[in-house]
């Protein structure tokens, strides 16, 4: 047995019982309810496109318990005959005057989502994969996009370029598929080195060693070393005739190659939050203004998944569910009055049959991530579901939620000065407080004015789920301990540690000399930083006042106060360093010379 279908068999009564209790009631079941109080597991992504921010905003928002990352619909790319070149142009901005984009990118970082923008293929028939074909304009391309997501710090990009499975045609799919492939790898490199994402969004493909392919230009082997995401549009199954959305067997074969070339974290399964209605027969000459479209063959009609039930009970029919493809159905007759072209009294009826994913479908395709431990589901669009379906997904989400790790740590001390050992001593353990064993852990640090936590060390768990580490650190810094989530549990975070941090400073100064002689007191400052100011003071009558001119330590933080001979007598004398951005006044002990007298002393 494999370990996708091991580890599936032994969660498979509760995922049972879980998409049961979906197709029954809103509600979790009892099964279920035990785990209630866990955050489920983030497997829900999904695309708000430009043109329907006031309904997929705040879908995503209020099921943000759900979402890790989202997918802003708002640019396409074109290309510029002008300037010869590709351009990635904004949707967003005209179809939202009163809502600045700034705006709605806020409300997404506010509710903790990644934001992955989607760029579609906008050129005509053939021009991108034209574009391709030539190394400087593929840099092009790459750098466009690449400028556009640093510009405005976006965690990533999602490329859906339909326009080579849809509109160029299959037979340039050969020639097409190496030149794909020569981009993506080429903009993985440019994105990696700014340590963003590439998705990629593409329809199915299946194993190129079978009878059906599928859309193989996307060349799914070929670039998967190359991608972080590849969300699959497993969905518009049946477009031209009647038939399920994204049958459940259509869709797990689909996930069954994909997870074969990659990583199965990597692969998203597609849902549809719309459904199709087509015309199946018509009786009756149809008026003139519905002729062209209420014609067996027709192109489905398109309607949003929470607008199904209303649909269909206003024609007095029940949806029923269909366990094959693990979709709804139904199917129903609508009368269309009118006049003929020639202005005559007609009417005409049409047979019409509807399909859509429901609750339980979600839920079915939920499960599917749980299988074979999938990166999550794709949403096509937000807003466009039924209360209750997200719910499927939720109810599901929670059974698979993974154990959540507590992590904690403290130090030995929190003021130190440069040079000082720390000792960080912490534990894992899961909400149970079960102890999680031989656990990676990374020591991590921040320091003022940096906004990445850095790996200082790293160490690993004992039995116990402790751990306990010396560390040196060169800087005042906040540590805290880290370890990487897996399937089976949560990443953990600790709490956070400060530990603050004096310079050291270092000062060489005879005990005695001649009144009559010249002397140096040398010093150095660590961390050794060129630069810094230096001012030495004397003690008079109780004051300390400054003594000599300001110095400045060289390369290596050293620095040299030469003295001119002194009357005889004690010369108590201390140093000074100015602050810095890390680093108050640091000043040292006080620090007395004997200034003895003539020859004879």
């Amino acid at each position: 047995m494999n370990k996708f279908k091991s580890h599936f068999m032994k969660r498979l009564p509760r995922l049972v019982a879980a998409v049961a209790a979906v197709a029954l009631i809103a509600g979790i079941s009892p099964s279920t309810q035990a785990i209630a109080d866990n955050p489920p597991r983030k497997i829900l992504t999904g695309w708000i496109p430009y043109y329907s921010i006031k309904t997929s905003l705040p879908a995503a928002i209020n099921n943000a318990d759900l979402i890790k990352e989202v997918m802003p619909f708002w640019y396409t790319l074109k290309f510029n005959g002008k300037t010869n070149s590709a351009v990635v142009t904004d949707l967003y901005t005209p179809a939202n005057p009163s809502v600045p984009m700034a705006q709605t990118v806020g409300a997404l970082r506010n509710a903790g989502f990644s934001l992955i923008p989607t760029i579609t293929d906008g050129t005509d028939k053939g021009v991108l994969a034209a574009l391709l074909a030539k190394p400087a304009a593929r840099k092009q391309i790459v750098d466009t996009i690449t400028a556009m997501v640093v510009s405005n710090n976006y965690d990533g990009v999602d490329l859906d370029f339909e326009g080579f499975a849809f509109v160029d045609g299959n037979a340039t799919w050969s020639k097409t598929a190496p030149l794909w492939t020569a981009f993506v790898k080429e903009l993985s490199v440019s994105l990696r080195a700014q340590k963003k994402i590439l998705s990629v969004s593409t329809p199915y493909v299946l194993d190129p060693a079978g009878p059906q392919k599928g859309y193989f230009v996307y060349a799914w082997a070929a670039i998967a070393s190359s991608i972080d995401r590849l969300r699959i549009m497993t969905y518009d199954y049946s477009v031209s005739k009647v038939g399920p959305l994204g049958p459940i067997t259509w869709t797990e074969r689909t996930l069954q190659y994909a997870v074969s070339v990659m990583p199965a974290s990597k692969v998203y399964i597609g849902i549809a939050g719309y459904g199709r209605d087509w015309v199946t027969s018509v009786s009756g000459v149809c008026p003139a203004n519905v002729a062209s479209v209420i014609k067996g063959g027709a192109k489905a009609a398109t309607f949003v998944m929470r607008d199904a039930q209303t649909l269909a009970a206003s024609y007095g029919v029940t949806p029923v569910f269909n366990e094959q493809f693990g979709e709804m159905t139904f199917s129903y007759q609508k009368t269309y009055n009118g006049t003929t072209a020639a202005g005559l009294a007609t009417s005409c009826t049409a047979q019409r049959t509807a399909w859509y994913q429901d609750p339980r479908a979600f839920a079915m395709r939920a499960a599917l991530v749980d299988k074979y431990r999938l990166g999550g589901i794709s949403q096509w669009t937000l807003g466009m579901e039924e209360p209750l379906a997200l719910e499927g997904i939720r109810t599901v989400a929670k059974e698979i939620a993974p154990d959540q790790v507590t992590a904690a740590i403290t130090v030995d001390k929190s003021a130190i000065e440069y040079g000082d050992p720390i000792n960080v001593s912490g534990s894992f353990t899961i909400k149970d407080k079960s102890p999680l064993a031989n656990v990676s852990v990374r020591i991590e640090g921040k320091s003022p004015g940096e906004a990445t936590w850095r790996l200082l060390t790293m160490t690993t768990t004992d039995m116990t789920g402790k751990f306990s580490k010396p560390i040196l650190i060169g800087r005042p810094t906040s540590i805290r301990a880290y370890s990487e989530g897996t399937w089976e549990r949560s990443e953990g975070i600790s709490n956070e540690a400060p530990v603050a941090m004096s310079r050291l400073l270092l000062i060489t100064a005879p005990a005695s000399v001649k009144r009559s002689e010249s002397f140096t007191v040398t010093g150095s400052i660590r961390p050794r930083v060129a630069g810094t100011f230096i001012q030495a003071e004397k003690l008079v009558a109780g004051k300390w006042q400054p003594f000599g001119s300001v110095m400045t330590t060289d390369a290596q933080g050293a620095f040299v106060l030469p003295i001119a001979p002194q009357p005889k007598g004690v010369l108590t004398l201390r140093i000074s360093v100015a602050a810095q951005a890390l680093w108050p006044i640091t000043t040292s002990v006080p620090f007395s010379i004997l200034i003895r007298g003539g020859v004879t002393g």
